[in-house]
Formats: structure tokens, C-alpha cells, sequence
């Protein structure tokens, strides 16, 4: 059984459906990318995960567990997690003030700890806001805060956006350190070339339809899909 399952998730917002019969898994240790064009579906998909869409139908079911009809805090305290593409830390709070909220109060000094020998850069910045932060180390602050309820899967939206050149290789490092930490990623992003050379497998929506999906490197092959899907190599 994957550790995540989608089926058949069809909704969007007033009478439109967005997404129609998605059906998709994550098995444990993998990291998946939901690849698209613009306007395809990538980031409402992620709503109806979340429980987050004003109207959907299908399934979600997390370690066997159907999440269906849970609210969205109920869905996280389940395991799942997100890193959103912005407004993913609280700018005017301390590092340490972020952890605190995302462990619900006041974070236990185990995870602290945990989660510090995870992303070290921050141990040094715990007092600094993390507004001040550089987009690099912010941005590790997100993962760290998502990381502090020791979630199943971790789901992230365009984690890369708006980063300098520089700092892509690093957030992409970070990808691919979860699975050995226990946890699966499902992944939005819009470098999707490079994003899947790092995955396991890849789903690729158009117009709110899966129209692709199986392993990221024969993804990667189809030359017709690529052209029409994934963009030109400048996005490497």
C-alpha cells in the first residue's frame, strides 16, 4: 500500500472543477514531482490534499488512514506537511519563535534538537528574525518548521521560487536529504527538469488532467513530453 494515495480528487473553487480525477501515490522513501505548465492544476492540487478547497470529491488517504473528510489541522497532526511557496515563515518573529509556533506552543527540547542538527545554520540564528534571514537560510527555516512535527510526507510548493541561481543546488540538497530522514516528498516545482533528475517519479498535469506519470526518468526521455510540458533545457 503507498504511504500516500490520491484517488480520483476532483474539485476547484464557485461551480468550476480545476482538477479532475486526479489519482496519485507516494511510496515511503520517494520523492515525487508534480510537474505542468502554468495554470495546469499543480498548486490547486495541493488545496484539495490539504483539504483546502472550497468544494472536492475524491479520496486521501495517508498510512492507510483516510483523510478525507478531516479538517487541515487534522490532516498535518496525521503526518502530512507543507511547505508553501510564500508566506512560509513569520518574517517579524525569531527562528526560534517560528519552531515554536509549528510545534503548536512551545517546542520540546528534543526536537530542538532534532530539528537543529538537521538545518545547522539555524542553530546560530535561533534569536535573529527570521526576516533578516537570507533566502537561502529562510528558506531552511521552512523546511525546519515543517520538519518539527516529524511528518510522514512533506509536501512543497515551488520551493525554489524566487531564490537566486545560486541557492537552487542547495534547496534541491535538501530534497533529497528527507527520505533519509524517514520522510517522503511530494514536490511542485517549476525547475521540473531538475526536479525530476532528483525524483523518483513524476506526474505531469495539463488543463487539470494527469496526462503523464511513472518513473521521473522515463519522464524525462519523452522527448515530445518534455517539449510540451517541461520547457526548454534553459530551465536546467
Amino acid at each position: 500500500m503507498p504511504l500516500l494515495q490520491i484517488e480520483g480528487l476532483t474539485g476547484g473553487y464557485g461551480a468550476v472543477d480545476i482538477v479532475h480525477d486526479i489519482t496519485l501515490s507516494v511510496e515511503a522513501g520517494e520523492i515525487v514531482t508534480i510537474a505542468g505548465t502554468n495554470g495546469a492544476g499543480k498548486s490547486t492540487l495541493l488545496r484539495g490534499l490539504f483539504g483546502l478547497l472550497p468544494r472536492a470529491t475524491g479520496r486521501v488517504r495517508l498510512a492507510g488512514q483516510d483523510l478525507s473528510a478531516l479538517p487541515t489541522e487534522d490532516r498535518i497532526a496525521a503526518g502530512l506537511a507543507c511547505v508553501p511557496q510564500v508566506a512560509n515563515v513569520f518574517a517579524h518573529m525569531s527562528v526560534l519563535e517560528n519552531l515554536h509556533v509549528a510545534a503548536g506552543g512551545r517546542i520540546k527540547g528534543t526536537d530542538l534538537e532534532r530539528v537543529l542538527a538537521l538545518f545547522p545554520v539555524l542553530r546560530d540564528r535561533r534569536a535573529q528574525s527570521a526576516g533578516s534571514l537570507s533566502g537561502g537560510e529562510r528558506q531552511q527555516l521552512a523546511f525546519a518548521r515543517a520538519m518539527v512535527r516529524a511528518p510522514q510526507v512533506m509536501v512543497l510548493d515551488e520551493p525554489t521560487a524566487a531564490l537566486a541561481p545560486s541557492l537552487v543546488g542547495r534547496v534541491f540538497e535538501l530534497v533529497q536529504a528527507l527520505p533519509a530522514q524517514g520522510v517522503a516528498v511530494l514536490m511542485v516545482e517549476q525547475r521540473a527538469r531538475q526536479a525530476l533528475a532528483l525524483s523518483d517519479r513524476g506526474c505531469i498535469l495539463d488543463q487539470g488532467r494527469v496526462v503523464m506519470q511513472g518513473r521521473a526518468q522515463d519522464l524525462l526521455r519523452d522527448e515530445g513530453m518534455t517539449r510540451l510540458y517541461l520547457g526548454s533545457d534553459s530551465t536546467l
